[in-house]
């Protein structure tokens, strides 16, 4: 080939190849744009705090029975623990700006169940854990406690929390349910000579046992010879055995310590056996008076029956009604009246309270891994700061005291009056 001719076509052959690249270039500029410099917009549950809290959470562990033996209570209160939450994170800004994360979990009402749901809990970085009953906290304990990982029982039981390590109590214990009722028993009911009888119906678990074993303790001391203690499970259908053996011990009161589902069997049984007379007195626990155990007993078995409660009732007059009513008709009208509902909507108002505190104390840096020191920042600086803390008049004030794991102090006295729970005088100091 002469040299002009290989020249020329060497020259051709750039222009195609410069041409190609060119096209090659814009065909990748327009199908894949550079990146932004600037971050996409952070979401969040709460709004963000002047500190730029966005992004960032504080985790926490909700363990209840909304299914199985006690989910008359569990789904109740599984709405309030997310509905209170809620609230918390869009209206009070979280935890000072920093969203409260939870993961909820239904134990089923197993104990096996609960001990795994801990692990998870712990594995996955959450700062404490809640369980509803005691039954949950009595399985979760040993492992909470050997680690250090501080929970919160809604329901609690004497032994939850004595001696105290790690487990608190919001409010008082069951076993502070019985002394109650029989100072008020034997001051404004028993006109009789001698001491009272007391028979005792027990949920054959903690929530039964934990009051027996207070009962055998001071019953003497306190005036009331115990006659009969007779065990019933949660999935009980009939109780007109231990209520025969019952009657025949001719008890003047009759203690149930149980949940509202076996309660009504309860209760039922006793009303067919002519138990329930006018001179016979009837007392629950505060596991047992709901508006669920009115619904499954019905209003007239239940009339006059006396009970124990943490909270006010969704007819008082006190701040934070409006506000547990708003939510619960919002997302859970069915829940309205519940006093299960507002006993969870308690501890979550509660546990916030906490995580304000530890936020404010020590710091979210300080608790973002969830880890072991993280757990023992949230309960030196969380939970053992707590200080008069109204829970918005929902129940009585909320205070750690050294010695002392039991959070609240005060209950209510209530009898069912046509159906409806209705609140004796003012709230009672639990001792």
């Amino acid at each position: 080939m002469k040299r002009g001719n290989a020249k020329i076509l060497l020259t051709a052959i750039g222009l195609i190849l410069i041409v190609a690249i060119l096209a090659l270039a814009g065909a990748c500029s327009s199908s894949t744009p550079a990146p932004s410099t600037s971050a996409p917009p952070a979401t969040s549950t709460a709004p963000a705090s002047p500190t730029s809290s966005a992004g960032k959470v504080l985790k926490i562990g909700m363990i209840l029975p909304a299914t199985g033996a006690a989910a008359e209570k569990g789904k109740p209160g599984g709405d309030a623990v997310k509905d209170a939450m809620e609230y918390v994170n869009k209206e009070l800004n979280g935890a000072n700006g920093y969203p409260i994360q939870i993961s909820w979990r239904d134990s089923q009402y197993k104990a096996d169940n609960v001990a795994l749901i801990v692990k998870d809990f712990m594995n996955e970085g959450d700062l404490l854990f809640t369980t509803m009953s005691s039954t949950e906290m009595t399985a979760a304990m040993a492992i909470a406690n050997r680690a250090a990982f501080p929970g919160i029982v809604t329901y609690a039981a004497p032994t939850n929390i004595n001696p105290p390590e790690h487990i608190y109590a919001h409010s008082p214990d069951y076993g502070d349910d019985w002394v109650a009722f029989v100072n008020y028993y034997l001051k404004n009911i028993w006109k009789g000579s001698g001491k009272p009888k007391m028979a005792m119906h027990l949920l054959s678990n903690t929530t039964g046992s934990s009051v027996k074993d207070v009962a055998l303790a001071k019953a003497e001391g306190m005036g009331v010879e115990i006659v009969a203690t007779e065990e019933h499970a949660a999935d009980t259908i009939s109780e007109m055995e231990s209520l025969t053996r019952i009657k025949a011990k001719n008890p003047d009161v009759m203690y149930i310590a149980s949940t509202p589902k076996p309660t009504s069997v309860i209760m039922k049984n006793a009303k067919d056996l002519g138990l329930l007379t006018p001179n016979f007195t009837v007392a629950l626990g505060h596991a047992a008076i709901a508006k669920s155990l009115v619904d499954l007993a019905g209003a007239d078995v239940v009339e006059g029956v006396y009970g124990i409660f943490t909270t006010v009732t969704w007819d008082d007059n006190v701040p934070g009604l409006a506000k547990a009513r708003e939510y619960a008709q919002k997302n859970n009208p069915a829940d309205i009246g519940n006093m299960d509902y507002l006993a969870c909507w308690n501890t979550s108002l509660v546990v916030a309270e906490i995580l304000r505190n530890a936020v404010k104390n020590v710091g979210y840096d300080a608790l973002v891994k969830g880890d072991a020191n993280a757990w023992k920042a949230v309960e030196q600086s969380g939970i053992q700061k707590l200080s008069g803390y109204s829970v918005d008049g929902l129940q009585g004030p909320v205070s750690y005291t050294v010695g002392s794991n039991k959070l609240g102090k005060s209950i209510k006295l209530y009898t069912i009056k046509s159906g409806k729970i209705t609140a004796i005088g003012d709230w009672i100091e639990a001792k």
